[in-house]
């Protein structure tokens, strides 16, 4: 049988740091999929606010874009590939939709025997507000979660 592991970045320093002290402390595997989640793009940038007026940009510059979002998740998980020293036999996936869905959706999908992300730590009122993935991530994901929280000084 194979084991999947599935860790997600931000690309963030914050990120890379969660997946060097995380991805050692579990066993051999057989399968890393690294994942992304891109910025869902807001389409009423084109058509507008429902009878508010037309919208900001052309439907050109909208497919422009989501090309240029899309590249840059690519060149994402190539530089996060490169920073953890994974080797070059890594599946990158680029996800959609709410991060904490769409995580949880392919962990199913890949059928992962765990994930691998880390936590920001935001703490009481902040994380009420803005909600947390990783919450979400460890309250519905179909296998189990390793959250690592690396503090940093400059965080």
């Amino acid at each position: 049988m194979t084991s999947t592991i599935l860790i997600c970045t931000d690309g963030s320093d914050h990120a890379i740091a969660a997946i060097e002290v995380g991805l050692p402390r579990l066993a051999t595997h057989d399968r890393i999929v690294l994942a992304t989640v891109l910025d869902t793009l807001d389409e009423s940038l084109v058509t507008g606010v429902s009878g508010f007026g037309a919208g900001s940009i052309t439907p050109e510059q909208y497919a422009q874009l989501d090309r240029q979002r899309r590249r840059d998740a690519v060149d994402l998980l190539a530089d996060t590939t490169r920073r953890c020293g994974l080797d070059h036999d890594v599946e990158t996936v680029l996800l959609e939709g709410a991060p904490g869905a769409a995580i949880c959706d392919a962990a199913t999908e890949l059928r992962a025997d765990v994930i691998v992300m880390g936590s920001r730590g935001r703490g009481g009122l902040r994380r009420a507000v803005l909600g947390s993935v990783s919450d979400h991530v460890i309250r519905h994901a179909p296998c189990p979660v390793l959250i690592t929280n690396v503090h940093h000084d400059d965080d």
